[in-house]
């Protein structure tokens, strides 16, 4: 049976659903990406992402769209395809790149496109001064897309930047419910009309579907991941992406299809139990993700560090914290590029705690709990 699910506005473009397929992990075969897609489509989504760096991922989509239509009777004009390009290249290269992913998705016109990594300073310059000005231009001017947007993983700093630029519709943010510094940021693009997709609530916001027994006690009646996932919905969070591979991954998804409404009383008290327990593990250790440490002086990412240290020991999110810290360094501008080793004892940000904590005693700690040896990232760009 089909979910009629809620539809809402997404910058310029088309509404989207509550949920967005995220076609990274679905690129195994054209089966599995068939399959996916299908099961997105009777679970009441009908927003699609993908990007040239995702494998065979557009290929594959554009055959599954097409063989849907076929012999599902699934129109294809009823699907919101985003695809992204990457912020570097002249203006013949990023045109070049744009007409092979209309070609492998096999489109005449693709929704929305995303400057995908607008990480650093020079990403944004790029967008608003050089090769990728006159690209968007293009797009625009030969009516290629009916929207632009931008993904970033980058410093809140820079993501403001980018909104207040008004050259974007929409934008894909790392909006968790472990991690809400962002949230400010989604707000103020919401204000200004822009479509805002939350990027892996479930994954990079924390492996939440696979909560430590901790996590589950706190949560008690209320799944962790169904918390996070009403959590950024009821902020207007336009969409969350979802990166399934299977039938069983699209359960959520299919029951929150219409959940717009506001936290209900239960929601609300689970929360506070989460983060109650949270707090008093933590104790007078607990980071309150207020900044104003930053910035480092040897641009040690305090924040994120003491976040990870804050699943690890508040919520017993230990395997997550240790992935994502020992990603530091390894992953270019998608990921912060020191660790708490890197910490020089300077302790110009002691002074600057309204917790008075004992930032680089801290700093060491967490390294010592998270450092292992690193897993490979699922897709590098």
């Amino acid at each position: 049976m089909i979910i009629n699910s809620t539809k809402r506005p997404f910058g310029i473009g088309s509404k989207v659903s509550i949920f967005t397929l995220g076609t990274m992990r679905a690129t195994g075969s054209f089966n599995e990406m068939y399959d996916v897609i299908k099961c997105a489509y009777f679970a009441g989504i009908n927003h699609i992402e993908t990007a040239p760096s995702y494998g065979n991922a557009e290929i594959f989509i554009g055959r599954a769209l097409d063989q849907l239509e076929r012999e599902e009777k699934i129109p294809k004009k009823e699907w919101v395809i985003t695809t992204k390009i990457l912020p570097s290249g002249n203006i013949n290269k990023l045109k070049a790149q744009f007409q092979k992913s209309k070609e492998k998705l096999n489109l005449e016109k693709i929704n929305n496109i995303a400057i995908h990594g607008v990480n650093l300073n020079s990403h944004l310059l790029w967008v608003l001064e050089g090769e990728g000005k006159k690209f968007i231009q293009w797009l625009k001017t030969k009516n290629q897309v009916e929207q632009v947007g931008f993904s970033s993983h980058g410093n809140y700093e820079l993501i403001d930047k980018a909104i207040d630029s008004d050259i974007f519709n929409f934008c894909s943010l790392h909006l968790h419910f472990f991690d809400r510094s962002k949230i400010p940021l989604a707000k103020k693009a919401l204000k200004k009309k822009m479509g805002v997709l939350a990027i892996s609530p479930a994954d990079k916001g924390g492996q939440l579907y696979s909560p430590s027994q901790t996590l589950k006690e706190d949560s008690k009646s209320i799944h962790p991941l169904e918390i996070a996932y009403r959590y950024l919905i009821s902020e207007g969070i336009t969409t969350l992406s979802l990166g399934a591979q299977k039938e069983k991954d699209f359960a959520l998804a299919a029951k929150l299809a219409n959940s717009i409404e506001a936290l209900t009383k239960k929601e609300h008290n689970v929360i506070k139990n989460i983060e109650d327990n949270a707090s008093y593990r933590l104790g007078d250790t607990k980071c309150g993700q207020c900044r104003n440490c930053l910035p480092c002086p040897n641009e040690v990412p305090i924040t994120e560090i003491l976040r990870l240290r804050n699943l690890a020991v508040g919520s017993g999110q230990i395997n997550f914290a240790k992935e994502r810290y020992n990603l530091i360094g390894r992953a270019g501008h998608w990921w912060e590029s020191k660790n708490g080793d890197d910490c020089k004892n300077c302790n110009f940000c002691i002074s600057k705690c309204p917790n008075n904590l004992n930032i680089p005693n801290l700093l060491k700690e967490t390294h010592n709990m998270l450092i292992e040896n690193p897993k490979r990232r699922l897709w590098s760009s």
